[in-house]
Order: structure tokens, then C-alpha cells, then sequence
């Protein structure tokens, strides 16, 4: 495993991270949704998400599994959430 390294983030946080992953975690922890649908996913699954301007089931739904899955930081385990999401609200992700 390679060593941590002392990072600074743009608010001036500083951080050991191993991984050339830039999210600084004290960012994440302050902009982690607490309710709705985001507040469901992890952060790196969250991100992904958002990257893509995707904030709630309805617009998620526009997606097919294949296409989340080829998101950086959507992994299988987030698709049980997201589908269980969808569900909730009648919704299903796109064929």
C-alpha cells in the first residue's frame, strides 16, 4: 500500500490520502446530503452522480445500469440503492 501523503484542499483543509483521489474529506463530510435520494449513495457514488448533473430518482431514471456502472465511483453495490430508490417512487432505470 503506498504511503499518505499531506494534502491541502482549496478551503485550506489539510489531509493524508494514499490514493491520487482528490475529494477532501472534510469537504465531503460538509456537503454530504442528509435526506433524499443522494443522502443514499456514498460520496464517490454521489459524485458520479452529480458529475452528471443527476440530483434525484427521476432524473437517474433517464440512465440505463450499464451506463451508471461506466460512471468512476457507481459501482454494482450502489445499483440495489438506486433501483430501490426508483421503486419507491414508481420508477425503474431505463432498458
Amino acid at each position: 500500500m503506498p504511503d499518505k501523503t499531506l494534502r491541502t484542499c482549496k478551503k485550506g483543509h489539510k489531509y493524508y490520502k494514499s490514493s491520487d483521489c482528490s475529494a477532501c474529506p472534510v469537504c465531503e463530510a460538509q456537503r454530504k446530503a442528509n435526506d433524499g435520494f443522494l443522502s443514499l449513495l456514498s460520496a464517490p457514488a454521489r459524485r458520479a452522480l452529480e458529475s452528471k448533473g443527476v440530483t434525484t430518482p427521476e432524473q437517474v431514471s433517464a440512465f440505463s445500469e450499464k451506463e451508471l456502472l461506466a460512471l468512476h465511483g457507481l459501482g454494482p453495490s450502489t445499483i440495489p440503492k438506486i433501483k430501490n430508490a426508483l421503486a419507491a417512487k414508481r420508477l425503474a432505470l431505463k432498458d
